[in-house]
C-alpha cells in the first residue's frame, strides 16, 4: 500500500510574543520556510499543507513550496486554542472538499526550526515499523531532573513531592546517576497516524515512540533573545535543514581575509559638506586585532567599489592593503586576480560583504562573511552572520573568531 504522508505546519496570525514571528527572517530566512524546507527535503512526506488564518502567512508558504488550500477560522487560531482542532479542522478539510485523506500526519512546528537531516523521514520510519505505534515524538535528555521538583502550594505550606520512584525513599536526595533516565518532547516532529487523529481524537493516541534528537539541536523560540540565540547556532556550522545551500565552517587554513568597506569597515552612512566633500564613519576599535591576525602570517585587504580616496586613506592609517574603485561586478573578478597573484587558495580566504555587489566576492571565498545589518539576500549568501553591524564592530568580532580557532588548533 503506498503511504500518503501529509506534513500539517500550524502557523497562526497573531503571535504575541513576537509579532509576525511566522514570517519574520531568521537566518536570511522566513521562519516557516524552515519547516517547509525540512518537510521538502524528505523522501516520504507527499504532500505538504501550511495551516494558517493570515493571508500573508499563507503568501509566504506558498512562495517556499508548501500548499495553502484553506485558511484556517479565526475561531482555531487564538491564544489558546491546542493543535488537536487545527488538525482535526485541516483532515475534516481535506476528506470532505478533496476526498483525501493521508495515512500519517507529521507535524512541523516552525517554532523549532533547527533540525538534523534525515530527521523526518526517522521518525516516519519509526512509525512505519512499529505497527502498535499511535505515534512518534521527539525527544531530547531532559536539562533539569523532575524527580528533584516540588509542588508549591504556597509561601506558608509544605513543599510536596513531585513525584516518588519506587526503591528509592528521597528521590530529590539521591545521585542523579541512580534515578531513571527522562526525557523532554521537543517542538521539531511528531509523526502520528491519521486514525489516531480520527478515531481517538488525539495527536498522541496511547503508544508512543521516541525519536532521540541530539540536544544540540533542542530550540523553541518564544522570544526575541531566543531568536538572536538560536541564529547564533545556525551560524555556528551545525550541520541543519536548510531552506538555502549548507553553510560552510571557518577554514581550517586560513591564508587571507578581504573586507568591503562600505557597511563593514564603515557603518554605511556618508557625511557630504557644501563643496561635495564626503565623510565617513568607522569603529577604532575594529583595528586593534589587525595586527596580532597579520602577525599569525594571515594576510588581509580591503577591496571596494567605492571610487573615494577615503577608501585608500583608511586603509593605510589602520594598515591594510586596499584595493578601490572596482565596478560593481567585478568584485569576484578582482578578488581571483588577487588570489592568482598571490597564490592562495579560494577555499583559505574570508570575504566579509553586506550588500549584493558582495555576493559575487561570496561565490569566490572559502567562508563568506556577512555583518549583522547585511541586506536579507547577503544574509543569505553567507556561510556566517556577526552579530555585530558593519563599522560598529563587525570587523573586530571577525579579527577574535579568527584568533579563537587559531588558539584551539595550537592548543
Amino acid at each position: 500500500m503506498t503511504n500518503n504522508i501529509l506534513a500539517i505546519i500550524p502557523a497562526r496570525g497573531g503571535s504575541k510574543g513576537i509579532p509576525r514571528k511566522n514570517i519574520r527572517l531568521f537566518a536570511g530566512y522566513p521562519l516557516i520556510a524552515w519547516s517547509i524546507a525540512a518537510a521538502k527535503q524528505s523522501k516520504l512526506v507527499t504532500r505538504i499543507i501550511v495551516s494558517t488564518d493570515d493571508e500573508e502567512i499563507a503568501a509566504v508558504a506558498r512562495e517556499w513550496g508548501a500548499e495553502t488550500p484553506f485558511l484556517r477560522p479565526a475561531e482555531l487560531a487564538q491564544d489558546q486554542t491546542t493543535d488537536l482542532p487545527v488538525f482535526e479542522h485541516a483532515l475534516q478539510w481535506l476528506e470532505k472538499e478533496e476526498g483525501y485523506r493521508p495515512n500519517i500526519v507529521v507535524q512541523l512546528r516552525p517554532t523549532s526550526p533547527i533540525r538534523p537531516p534525515k530527521m523526518v523521514d526517522d521518525a516516519i520510519r519509526i512509525l512505519l515499523n512499529h505497527e502498535d505505534a499511535d505515534c512518534v515524538r521527539g525527544v531530547v535528555p531532559a536539562a533539569q531532573n523532575p524527580f528533584k521538583m516540588w509542588r508549591f502550594n504556597g509561601e506558608d505550606k509544605q513543599l510536596a513531592q513531585l513525584l516518588e520512584v519506587e526503591g528509592i525513599a528521597e528521590p530529590y536526595n539521591a545521585p542523579r546517576q541512580i534515578l531513571p533516565p527522562v526525557y523532554w518532547q521537543t517542538g521539531h516532529i511528531d509523526a502520528i497516524r491519521t486514525l489516531t487523529i480520527v478515531n481517538k481524537h488525539s495527536l498522541t493516541g496511547d503508544v508512543i515512540y521516541p525519536l532521540t534528537i541530539d540536544p544540540k539541536y533542542t530550540v523553541d523560540i518564544d522570544t526575541l533573545p531566543d531568536w538572536a540565540k538560536y541564529e547564533a547556532v545556525i551560524y555556528s556550522g551545525l550541520d541543519v535543514v536548510s531552506p538555502g545551500r549548507s553553510r560552510r565552517k571557518m577554514p581550517d587554513n586560513i591564508k587571507m581575509i578581504i573586507f568591503d568597506f562600505d557597511g563593514v569597515i564603515t557603518d554605511n552612512y556618508v557625511l557630504t559638506d557644501e563643496n561635495g566633500g564626503e565623510y565617513i564613519r568607522a569603529f577604532r576599535s575594529d583595528s586593534m586585532l589587525i595586527k596580532p591576525i597579520k602577525a599569525k602570517g594571515i594576510e588581509m585587504m580591503i577591496i571596494s567599489s567605492e571610487p573615494n580616496p577615503v577608501v585608500a586613506a583608511r586603509a593605510k592609517k589602520i594598515g591594510l592593503e586596499a584595493i578601490h574603485g572596482v565596478g560593481l561586478q567585478d568584485k569576484g573578478r578582482v578578488m581571483r586576480e588577487v588570489l592568482e597573484k598571490k597564490q592562495i587558495r579560494a577555499e583559505d580566504v574570508i570575504f566579509v560583504g553586506n550588500d549584493l555587489n558582495d555576493l559575487p566576492a561570496f561565490e569566490v571565498a572559502g567562508w563568506a562573511v556577512a555583518v549583522a545589518d547585511a541586506y536579507p539576500e547577503v544574509i543569505r549568501a553567507a556561510d556566517h552572520v556577526l552579530t555585530r553591524n558593519g563599522g560598529q564592530g563587525a570587523v573586530r568580532e571577525l579579527c577574535e573568531l579568527v584568533l579563537m580557532q587559531l588558539s584551539q588548533k595550537e592548543n
